[in-house]
């Protein structure tokens, strides 16, 4: 499990184990992510192991973003272990990261299966990836929330949902939480304009205002990303965050009322899978180790 860490990781861990058992495979679960794979950090899973985990969020073999092709001697090492552990296949639980790290391992002959997961469902070839209907709810919850404090206060409050590159997230849980307006990287936003709602819905009696915004959304004419750090991990991404703050602070600027940033940060993807989450993971993992026995790989 490679990543971000999200509810119904765990899920898909205790369907291989349970699936592949009743095909007569041992299961090997590697620690940490790709640096379990580079370092030999891997050990036997039962079914005692993974009793009950689907209802537990994370992910019970712990999670890294190590690219095996950043580490030194890395492509070397993997196949070097996969060989001392008498690997015959891999399945690589993650996002667009650890599933292209996979399918370059696929090509240099190690039999990989992919299954999707990411709270941002920005994947392609599937309508959904574990995690993302659980991070909805937990966004659209605190949206929901934020209503009563903005009201009450007769406040501007801009929620920031995690979405680097895509809106689903911020676009479903702005839905769900009756945002009244949704921010996403898909479309540049003009401050003004946000600003002229926020003044249009006084007009009418509405005195608070809930904006929710990804925090990978730019403002026209800017072209970079709103980043807390540029500082890049294995796989090339900056840390991104700040945007909600910036608006925050020009909002208040433009319109005079008070306003107030909220960033929702890891509670996104942590806690318990949904029922929705749960199930999806089972299936996934099921599926994956009848791919694996079908032998189609990649």
């Amino acid at each position: 499990t490679g990543g971000g860490d999200c509810p119904g990781i765990n899920s898909v861990i205790q369907a291989v184990v349970t699936r592949a058992i009743q095909y007569g495979y041992e299961v090997l679960g590697i620690q940490g992510g790709y640096s379990g794979l580079i370092d030999g950090d891997i050990r036997p899973l039962s079914l005692e192991n993974v009793e009950g985990v689907y209802a537990v969020g994370g992910t019970i073999l712990g999670t890294s973003r190590t690219n095996p092709f950043k580490a030194e001697g890395g492509p070397k090492k993997v196949l070097d272990n996969i060989k001392k552990f008498g690997i015959d296949a891999l399945i690589a639980i993650g996002g667009d990261d650890t599933l292209s790290a996979a399918q370059k391992l696929n090509e240099l002959g190690v039999p990989a299966v992919g299954v999707p997961k990411t709270i941002d469902n920005d994947l392609s070839a599937t309508d959904y990836s574990i995690g993302f209907q659980t991070a909805v709810d937990i966004a659209a919850d605190a949206i929901s929330r934020l209503h009563t404090t903005a009201k009450s206060h007769q406040r501007i409050i801009i929620v920031e949902v995690m979405g680097r590159y895509a809106g689903w997230l911020t676009l479903m849980a702005g839905l769900a939480g009756g945002a009244h307006m949704i921010l996403i990287p898909e479309q540049t936003f003009d401050i003004e304009s946000i600003c002229n709602v926020i003044k249009e819905r006084e007009v009418k009696g509405k005195t608070y205002t809930i904006i929710a915004v990804a925090e990978g959304a730019k403002p026209k004419h800017i072209e970079d990303l709103v980043t807390v750090s540029k500082e890049k991990d294995e796989f090339g991404h900056v840390r991104l965050g700040g945007i909600a703050e910036i608006l925050e602070k020009e909002i208040a600027k433009r319109t005079g009322k008070e306003a107030r940033s909220v960033v929702l940060g890891h509670l996104q993807r942590g806690g318990s899978p949904n029922s929705f989450d749960r199930i999806l993971g089972l299936r996934l993992g099921l599926f994956a180790v009848d791919l694996v026995k079908q032998r189609k790989f990649g």
